[in-house]
């Protein structure tokens, strides 16, 4: 793109240490294996990455709290039915476990046709089975606690996956129904997310109902540094002016396996027909050869290089042909095919909890609405998976124009992609722990000192190689004067910095006043 400009980039190395990937005798994870010494906790919160296996980390704790806990059943929600797939039967027993993860087919409704209200029966109904699994969405969930109430569900486990869509808004209801079951003090509830803070000001959960839990933490850097294969992820936003249609292979390169997000019809990069805009990406790509009549995937020859694209249109307007292509996405026989299909085109659809292990590069165009939706479209792209070695998120913004009514809207898109890449850089990154210098301390287990080792009379920085924690000894640190703070310190600082960068005012003091700027950067 001749107009087109980029923001500086975020690029993380990591080393491929294999260490996430190795399972130990029960056929655990890393992540896995920490969530598990948990177990026994009743409110527990899992802070985990995409393709980190919090789905079999469920599995496993719920298991445990149904054989040896005393537990009735397990109520598995989840945000959406294609997420449903990932509670799906597991021979764990094949991997070292004492049990397999079996859901009876009728309890997972999120394969049963019907809409969410209507599938409130088939909740009564297993509430009064001996079965010991169900799977739900959050809003068949919520239409159960309205009709049955929340005593209905005393001693069982209530897991939620993508906690973050909670609010402790008086205007969420399933925040307010989780908030009841928590009061009554009956149910056990394991909450799971890759991305703790929303995209909004709304807190996940009030500061009474989120002490109660306690947290298990698996960063990113810990994810991918474990990684067999991938060993680089880059971050980048590029800024156009025009329409981006035009030269889209300015920044999409065919020969990568790539997931494209168009923009929201009613967003500034919009050009208000989304099915012209995917015909448009696919001419520039190509020349157009049929639709596979087995997958519903269109095929184009590459203008680059002669090779037929296997392109999925999941932005088509007939149900039909939309929810082909979809189930042919999800086929587990392709799985492990990384010929199977080469350009995903999406709007709404292929974001958290969509499982593509070969994407290399996750492509956005417009900025979308909260900082939350661009992790979890960065997670598409963080799966490892053989040959892979490099994988990349882009987000083509349109430039600001001054001469545009919505110059403000404009400017204000700009601001939040430079928070977006100031958090995922925080993210992405090593985690630094701050600790005061004192006479009673000593080399902390894991940490590598560097030569010559731990020295008590200097201050020492060491690298714990495993987790990706730096340690900084300082003279005169304070510390926190709460259980609270020292909590927040050690687990929530990105859930912080999250709310920090999201705060505009914040954000253009820090970024354009030069006498405020070391308040904001200390």
């Amino acid at each position: 793109m001749s107009d087109q400009k980029k923001v500086p980039s975020v690029s993380v190395s990591y080393a491929r240490n294999g260490g996430s990937t190795k399972a130990n005798e029960l056929g655990m994870r890393p992540m896995q294996e920490r969530v598990y010494e948990k177990r026994g906790e009743q409110y527990l919160l899992i802070k985990s990455p995409p393709a980190s296996g919090k789905s079999r980390a469920l599995m496993f704790v719920a298991l445990d709290k149904l054989h040896n806990q005393g537990l009735k059943q397990a109520i598995i929600v989840v945000p959406e039915k294609s997420i449903g797939s990932s509670f799906a039967d597991e021979p764990l027993t094949r991997f070292g476990f004492w049990a397999d993860w079996k859901v009876v087919p009728k309890w997972n409704l999120c394969n049963s046709p019907g809409t969410d209200g209507g599938k409130v029966n088939s909740v009564g109904a297993f509430l009064e089975s001996p079965d010991k699994v169900l799977v739900c969405t959050h809003a068949t969930f919520r239409f159960a606690v309205e009709r049955f109430g929340a005593e209905a569900f005393d001693d069982r486990l209530i897991a939620v996956d993508e906690f973050h869509h909670v609010s402790a808004s008086p205007e969420s209801k399933l925040g307010i129904h989780l908030n009841d079951l928590i009061g009554r003090g009956r149910v056990h509830i394991v909450a799971m997310t890759g991305s703790y803070f929303r995209g909004d000001s709304e807190a996940v959960l009030s500061p009474e109902d989120e002490e109660k839990f306690d947290t298990v933490t698996y960063t990113y850097y810990e994810q991918l540094n474990g990684y067999e294969y991938l060993k680089k992820l880059d971050i980048g936003y590029f800024f156009y002016s025009g329409s981006y249609t035009d030269e889209i292979l300015s920044v999409l390169d065919p020969s990568e396996k790539t997931i494209l997000h168009i923009p929201n019809v009613n967003s500034r990069e919009s050009t208000k027909d989304k099915i012209r805009e995917v015909e448009h990406i696919i001419e520039e790509l190509g020349d157009w050869q049929g639709a596979d009549p087995t997958t519903g995937f269109q095929l184009v020859k590459s203008k680059k290089d002669g090779c037929v694209l296997r392109i999925a249109d999941l932005v088509d307007d007939d149900p039909a042909k939309r929810d082909h292509v979809a189930a042919s996405l999800k086929d587990p026989a392709q799985k492990n095919n990384r010929d199977h299909v080469d350009i995903i085109i999406a709007l709404g659809m292929a974001k958290e909890g969509f499982d593509w292990i070969w994407c290399e590069h996750a492509l956005t165009v417009g900025y979308r609405s909260s900082l939350t939706e661009i992790v979890q479209i960065i997670g598409r792209a963080t799966r490892d998976a053989p040959s892979k070695t490099h994988a990349r998120f882009t987000n083509l913004i349109a430039e600001p124009d001054a001469s545009e009514q919505a110059v403000a809207e404009a400017v204000n898109d700009t601001l939040k992609a430079i928070a977006a890449s100031l958090l995922m850089e925080q993210v992405l990154a090593p985690r630094f722990e701050f600790k005061p210098k004192s006479l009673a301390n000593g080399p902390a287990p894991g940490y590598d000192y560097g030569e010559g080792g731990y020295d008590p009379a200097k201050c020492n920085v060491g690298f714990n190689e495993e987790t990706g924690k730096i340690q900084f000894e300082i003279k005169g640190l304070a510390e926190p004067k709460s259980e609270e703070a020292v909590r927040i310190c050690q687990q929530d600082l990105n859930e912080v910095i999250a709310t920090f960068v999201q705060e505009k005012p914040t954000l253009e003091r820090g970024l354009f006043d030069r006498k405020r700027c070391e308040r904001y950067t200390s």
